[in-house]
């Protein structure tokens, strides 16, 4: 046995915790899942991972942010939980020659600055005080950790403590915050054993996120639920080389949840929507019907993302003391296929007469369909729920590109 073997046995164990705790330590600590060297892509494929056609659509959603913000001569994008910044890098690379000249772009990330990385691309642990432009989250909030509750025989919701070995067992009753959020938007009923998850942490961390757009869009993806469609046992699981795996919050594994993006959709300002009126083709309160969405939310687990602290840092005032009125428009929901599509990725195969004409051209075209049929597809990528919170401009997938 050797020393550092011997040291790391005897070193102190912390007894069962909540699994928000639990897994803040094991994703962020020392040592952490999150903080390994091959980052989010060496155990998980992403929609940024599974084709560039990704980034290009986000490329496409910032020029259209751009457009409605007058074409400002900085124009932000942030990569909020940006991995080894692979959709930071795609972006820049798919923008307009006129647009990437006034692009300013931060990737948020905990783990150090990779190598090789675009010199244009600000590598930060926290976000910037004050973003124009797009703050884009994709699959960063279901990895917020959050507690987890069980109602127990008597039909009490309790907080369930979890030990560093994955076993659980049932501590006190919720209360507080904690009860009143559960009530609000994961109404339990008092049968033995259902589960839920706290969503608390992940509305204040997309709060203050979209607290540090000035003007602009904030874009959460991730796969998720809403009220009418909560899971009756939760969702927590674990993932470790692409596999799911039970959650042992050992560093051994990433351990995620799905989001509940309705809640998060009511969480920013007074100025904000309240609760059920944030639009959604999902089946949950709304004000008005999302018509471009044909399917509900109930996505497949493909990856997850980083932490949590950075969108919990203090927020920043800039945009109170600048004087001018910072507006938020109804936030929306939609599917990752709906957005896409508006982004003009459709996954449509090329006319068959181009590959008499021009048969090279044919084969691009035809492997660029199967990875747009891939993000949009439906059970998968194409069912993650994408969070559209404008700030003083139009929803940008509304309007009209120009030109057309």
């Amino acid at each position: 046995m050797t020393d550092e073997t011997t040291a790391e046995d005897s070193r102190p164990r912390p007894g069962p915790r909540g699994w928000r705790a639990a897994a803040e330590a094991a994703l962020y600590g020392p040592g952490g899942f999150y903080r390994r060297p091959e980052g989010p892509a060496g155990h998980f494929r992403t929609s940024v991972h599974a084709s560039p056609l990704f980034a290009r659509a986000v490329a496409r959603l910032l020029c259209r942010v751009d457009a409605a913000l007058g074409r400002p001569a900085v124009l932000d994008f942030v990569d909020m939980g940006a991995g080894r910044g692979e959709l930071a890098g795609g972006v820049l690379a798919a923008l307009p020659a006129d647009v990437a000249a006034r692009v300013r772009t931060y990737a948020v990330e905990i783990a150090d600055r990779p190598a090789g990385l675009d010199g244009r691309i600000t590598w930060r642990s926290d976000l910037p005080d004050t973003v124009t432009g797009l703050l884009f989250a994709n699959e960063w909030l279901d990895n917020v950790p959050v507690d987890v509750v069980e109602v127990d025989s008597a039909g009490v919701p309790r907080l369930v403590l979890v030990a560093e070995d994955g076993s659980e067992r049932l501590g006190e009753p919720v209360t507080g915050a904690a009860a009143d959020w559960l009530a609000r938007w994961w109404p339990l009923p008092a049968e033995e054993g259902l589960r839920a998850e706290i969503g608390l942490p992940r509305d204040r961390a997309w709060a203050a996120a979209v607290d540090r757009v000035a003007r602009g869009l904030a874009v959460a993806v991730d796969y998720a639920h809403t009220l009418d469609t909560r899971p009756p046992f939760g969702t927590l699981t674990g993932f470790r080389e692409g596999r799911e795996t039970a959650p042992v919050p050992d560093g051994s594994c990433d351990i995620t949840a799905h989001v509940a993006l309705d809640a998060c959709a009511a969480a920013p300002g007074p100025t904000c929507p309240p609760s059920g009126t944030a639009r959604t083709p999902f089946g949950t309160a709304r004000t008005s019907a999302d018509a471009s969405s044909d399917a509900p939310l109930t996505p497949a687990r493909t990856t997850s993302r980083t932490p949590h602290d950075a969108a919990q840092a203090s927020r920043s005032t800039a945009h109170r003391t600048s004087g001018t009125a910072r507006e938020l428009l109804p936030a929306r929901l939609l599917t990752q296929r709906a957005a896409l599509r508006a982004l003009d990725l459709t996954g449509a195969r090329p006319p068959l007469t181009l590959a008499s004409t021009d048969p090279a051209a044919y084969v691009r075209a035809l492997a660029g369909a199967g990875e747009a049929a891939e993000l949009t597809a439906p059970g998968g990528l194409g069912d993650f729920g994408w969070l559209l919170q404008p700030v003083g401009i139009p929803d940008p997938l509304e309007q009209e590109p120009e030109g057309r």
